[in-house]
């Protein structure tokens, strides 16, 4: 399995050179050349896998050339190694409970693995990588937790000054040893700019190893897919799902895409936004247009510009048609997402953190056919957002003994300009 830059086809590089890489030098994305369809005999037997077992199975046609199956096993077993239950809200629509893993976020899968595939490449070639990582909240402290301490690693965390929750910067910028955290005065795409501008950088590059941890990178993206495999393990059989994403760089609904296209039978796909609707207006118009991204309570999807596009594109060869008739859009304002949260929190004692709450409101207004159910993604917990969510319950909500051990922690964190020179410079520095 070769990947390719979706800028230029010919542009093609095995699963550890990509990794490596994490952004082709001409600005692309790299995606897989084929998408393998897995076997019949898995896909009707998903419920007598676990679910490293399912990682392995839906993983190894884009690793297998570059790590042996004991290793991706193991890597397997140790980014898998927390619960994602699906649990029922409402009649027939169920939360998958992505929040379980260390830092409390669904960027723990995909940063996890990242994290073991970079440090085995990186000890197997004894050579030194820098990490960039650009955040809205949730990235930062999974990729930073996720390369703790991993040897010939270095991460630096980028976000964006005031604009994610406090909680969420006490838990990228407490963690010291090998990470760093630098705020960024400007937005999210403002971070993320000056992320693409490095590895695009030759003069840098030649000086310092690079590769990225966002969802630009494959590693990060890939394994996303692996957990809408074992949601539908758990549904009911016969079930047609309907799978509602809150999305704001779209890698996670991208990934989605690629486990349909693998042979996941679902139904229909809802791309889930806040105000920064660029998606639910392109699939709508054909048009896409990035704007500047406009803060909301739902942070972690505050984009203007989702980088992951070009594989949405991909997925459906470019065909407007294709997508369309895949996948609908949706967008919610901040006064439909405090209400929800407070009907469904009065209605049956279930917590929709800022952004899931915006996945449940997309399949509330979803016609549902003869024998469909909805699977919205719960992407944080609500713990993660407690100043937003007290103000909307005006209650305290009890946190977590994982969150509630770093918010008296000491922000330790580099503040920086919105300018690619200053960053250019500490880097070098």
């Amino acid at each position: 399995m070769k990947f390719y830059s979706t800028n230029n086809k010919d542009y093609r590089v095995s699963f550890r050179d990509a990794v490596v890489e994490g952004l082709p030098s001409d600005n692309g994305l790299f995606f897989p050349e084929s998408i393998p369809g897995l076997s019949s005999e898995f896909l009707n037997n998903l419920k007598s896998y676990s679910l490293p077992e399912i990682g392995r199975e839906v993983m190894s046609p884009y690793t297998e050339e570059d790590i042996p199956s004991d290793i991706l096993m193991s890597i397997l077993e140790e980014t898998l190694n927390f619960e994602i239950p699906l649990v029922p809200v409402d009649a027939n629509i169920m939360a998958l409970e992505l929040f379980h893993g260390p830092t409390m976020a669904f960027k723990d899968v995909g940063a996890r693995f990242l994290a073991r595939c970079l440090g085995y490449f990186a000890v197997a070639a004894d050579q030194k990588v820098t990490v960039l990582v650009a955040t809205s909240g949730d990235t930062g402290s999974a990729v930073g937790h996720g390369f703790l301490n991993v040897p010939n690693v270095d991460v630096v965390i980028l976000y964006p000054s005031g604009k994610v929750s406090p909680l969420q910067e006490k838990q990228l910028t407490t963690l010291g040893n090998n990470i760093t955290a630098l705020e960024i005065a400007g937005n999210f795409d403002d971070c993320q700019a000056m992320v693409k501008k490095a590895f695009l950088d030759n003069g840098l590059r030649r000086k310092m190893h690079l590769t990225s941890a966002n969802s630009i990178n494959v590693a990060r993206w890939l394994p996303q897919s692996v957990y809408y495999f074992w949601a539908a393990a758990q549904v009911q059989e016969g079930k047609k799902l309907i799978i509602s994403v809150p999305s704001g760089n779209y890698g996670n609904l991208t990934a989605g895409l690629l486990a349909k296209k693998m042979g996941l039978p679902i139904e229909h796909f809802i791309a889930a936004s806040n105000a920064n609707r660029i998606i639910p207006d392109y699939l709508q118009t054909g048009n896409f247009k990035p704007a500047p991204s406009i803060a909301t309570l739902s942070n972690a999807m505050d984009v203007g510009n989702p980088s992951n596009f070009p594989r949405l594109l991909e997925v459906y060869n470019k065909e407007f048609k294709n997508i369309k008739s895949q996948i609908s859009g949706a967008s919610f304002s901040d006064e439909d997402i405090s209400n929800i949260i407070r009907d469904v929190y009065q209605s049956s004692g279930y917590l929709l953190d800022p952004h899931g709450a915006i996945g449940y409101l997309a399949l509330l207004n979803f016609e549902f056919g003869y024998n469909e159910v909805g699977i919205f993604l719960e992407t944080a917990h609500p713990g993660k957002f407690d100043e937003v969510m007290n103000h909307i319950l005006d209650f305290q909500i009890s946190l977590p003994e994982r969150l509630n051990e770093r918010i008296n922690m000491k922000k330790q964190a580099i503040q920086l300009p919105v300018e690619y020179a200053a960053f250019h410079d500490w880097l070098i520095k």
